[in-house]
């Protein structure tokens, strides 16, 4: 197992030990940074320190994009394999191992049918949460699977499923204004949860709504050397009518194998 395949094991504090570091940091210990950090294991702390130290008293709700250099996430036909390099797909699974719950909407989940695990790093799965208002998805899904990982659906609180779900399965139903179920309800139901540490995975569609609710802390998003020039946007966010408008952000930049990724800080 590969835990970080980008980094080389410097001798002052080499990869393995970062990673035990967040691990333990996202775990509630006490290890402290030794006293000579290379500067390739500072960058990888840069990346993922500020999340492994959310909590209670601090909760952290972080998104992730994977797009082309055009802005798209798929094809118009839906195909997404792979806009990204697999460093990025690490990368996934390390901000799965440090999350207390990672969220997908229910259209990510039909296409995609994901597992959500973290099945490429060392560290255990968080909590898969899935939005999805009308119920419309049947315990088959891979993220239902009963595996010792807390699953929750969130839905709307009126709705009348037509499937049932595995008794594993907590329903979370929540009011919904036109059909959608609000992000800052979503949030507030899992911090009540315990759940501290979001990370909100997809699709693109689910990270806008909480992007434009103004519930994200921060935003990463990773660019692929590629053009597709068609296809579905990443970010679809209400319009505005000037420059004065948009939203400019503090950000830092980190390579991922041939693609760049971009962290964005809304908390500044």
């Amino acid at each position: 197992m590969n835990v970080l395949p980008s980094l080389r094991d410097p001798a002052g504090f080499d990869a393995a030990a970062a990673w035990r570091y967040l691990l333990d940091l996202r775990h509630g210990g006490g290890a402290s940074l030794p006293a000579t950090v290379e500067p390739e294991a500072q960058r990888f702390l840069d990346l993922y320190l500020e999340f492994a130290r959310a909590g209670a008293a601090r909760p952290m709700v972080l998104a992730h994009l994977g797009q082309s250099l055009d802005g798209r996430i798929a094809t118009r036909t839906g195909d997404s394999y792979y806009v990204n390099g697999p460093e990025n797909i690490d990368h996934l699974h390390r901000m799965r191992a440090l999350a207390d719950a990672v969220i997908v909407g229910a259209g990510t989940v039909r296409k995609d049918d994901a597992r959500l695990t973290t099945r490429r790093v060392t560290g255990s799965s968080p909590a898969r949460v899935v939005i999805d208002p009308r119920r419309t998805l049947g315990s088959e899904r891979r993220m239902f699977a009963d595996d010792g990982t807390q699953v929750i659906v969130v839905c709307d609180a009126t709705v009348t499923p037509s499937l049932r779900l595995p008794g594993h399965v907590e329903v979370i139903g929540l009011p919904t204004a036109g059909g959608q179920l609000a992000p800052q309800a979503v949030v507030k139901a899992l911090i009540d949860r315990g759940l501290h540490r979001i990370f909100v995975e997809g699709g693109g569609a689910t990270v806008s709504g909480f992007l434009a609710a103004g519930c994200l802390h921060r935003l990463q998003i990773t660019i692929a050397p590629l053009i597709l020039g068609s296809g579905r946007h990443g970010l679809e966010l209400p319009p505005i009518s000037r420059l004065a408008e948009a939203t400019r952000l503090r950000w830092r930049l980190f390579p991922m194998g041939e693609d760049t990724l971009f962290d964005c800080d809304f908390r500044s």
